[in-house]
């Protein structure tokens, strides 16, 4: 950052531990904003200004919720004069709002999310810390989407998911893949940038309530059958996540079930189980090549978390399940490789 240059960063408060504070049997989210950025300092040359949008546990988000933040980023930055934002937010489900922003943001300036592992009232606790670096990547990062910041790595959305329960250092990892940059004495060291999938359009507010397509998540494991997978069906699931074992396979009872949900029109992708590495089509036997054979759609690296939130996005910007599953393949299909490890660059 130039010296003498104001960088203006907007902080949009969502809750989660970084506003937690103890209620007696456990924590919860209660801080606002402001009170959440009052025990942080600001990086030199950066003026910040706080809009509350909620406070949650992020485990008790909702979609209409995470589409009101998706609305909310876009109407800040329609301000030319903010130069990136900052989404402080629960480490529970960061992972899946993060990504929905990605696939929806056009924009050079980037959005960063960020959380903490420990209350906002702990001693030692990483909240400051993280707000920080959060904010110092809001300011100074460039066509690098929508990125989390925390533990002193910056991540891409893409492929990062909660790594450890409680660990403020390994909170949030990629398992497939390796942070964008690490932030060190207060600067920034950047790996190779990642290219983007094709951005989506924002989704249009539905007029019915606010209701959004119910989108599921069944498991495979020894002994399953389709039982779940029929039920989230018959609960009204216009899309449905399957995670497989290995590398995404289940059984010929899944096959037949995803075959008469396609034919359905619900729109349907496989994951697995297992932390790193591809879904690929390699097994038959109620395996990836049948499952895919079958209709549903081979989810990449996203994992159980993403790959709902790249269902629910094609549900969203897609008219008829043949426009939503080509919406859906462009969605998982990576567009470059894994970016180096900015942790030897530091």
């Amino acid at each position: 950052m130039s010296k003498g240059s104001v960088k203006r960063v907007v902080v949009i408060g969502t809750g989660g531990t970084i506003a937690s504070r103890w209620q007696g049997t456990g924590y919860a989210a209660e801080a606002a904003g402001g009170e959440v950025l009052a025990g942080t300092a600001l990086p030199d040359g950066v003026e910040v200004s706080v809009r509350d949008l909620f406070t949650v546990n992020s485990s008790q988000l909702t979609t209409a919720q995470q589409l009101e933040l998706l609305r909310t980023v876009h109407e800040v930055l329609a301000d030319p004069s903010v130069d990136g934002v900052v989404v402080t937010h629960g480490t529970d489900t960061m992972e899946e709002s993060a990504f929905l922003l990605d696939l929806h943001h056009h924009d050079r300036r980037p959005v960063v999310f960020t959380g903490a592992q420990l209350p906002l009232d702990s001693v030692d606790g990483d909240a400051a810390g993280n707000l920080y670096d959060a904010m110092l990547t809001a300011a100074t990062g460039r066509d690098i989407g929508v990125v989390i910041a925390f533990g002193g790595f910056v991540h891409a959305a893409r492929g990062t998911l909660k790594a450890h329960t409680l660990d403020p250092r390994g909170a949030f990892a990629d398992p497939s893949g390796q942070p964008l940059g690490r932030v060190k004495f207060g600067e920034i060291a950047w790996g190779q940038p990642r290219e983007r999938a094709e951005v989506l359009p924002v989704p249009a507010v539905d007029g019915d309530a606010g209701r959004t397509p119910r989108v599921d998540v069944v498991m495979h494991h020894v002994d399953a059958d389709p039982v779940l997978f029929e039920a989230a069906l018959a609960a009204g699931a216009q899309g449905i996540v399957l995670v497989g074992t290995g590398a995404g396979n289940a059984t010929p009872e899944f096959v037949a079930a995803v075959e008469r949900a396609v034919a359905a029109g619900v729109l349907v992708a496989v994951s697995t189980r297992v932390a790193a590495g591809p879904v690929a089509p390699m097994y038959t036997g109620g395996g990836a090549v049948d499952l895919a054979a079958a209709g549903a759609v081979l989810s990449g690296t996203l994992r159980a978390g993403q790959a709902r939130i790249a269902v629910l996005a094609a549900l969203l910007t897609a008219r008829c399940p043949q426009e939503r599953a080509a919406a859906l393949r462009r969605i998982v299909t990576p567009d470059a490789p894994d970016a180096p490890d900015a942790t030897a660059a530091a």
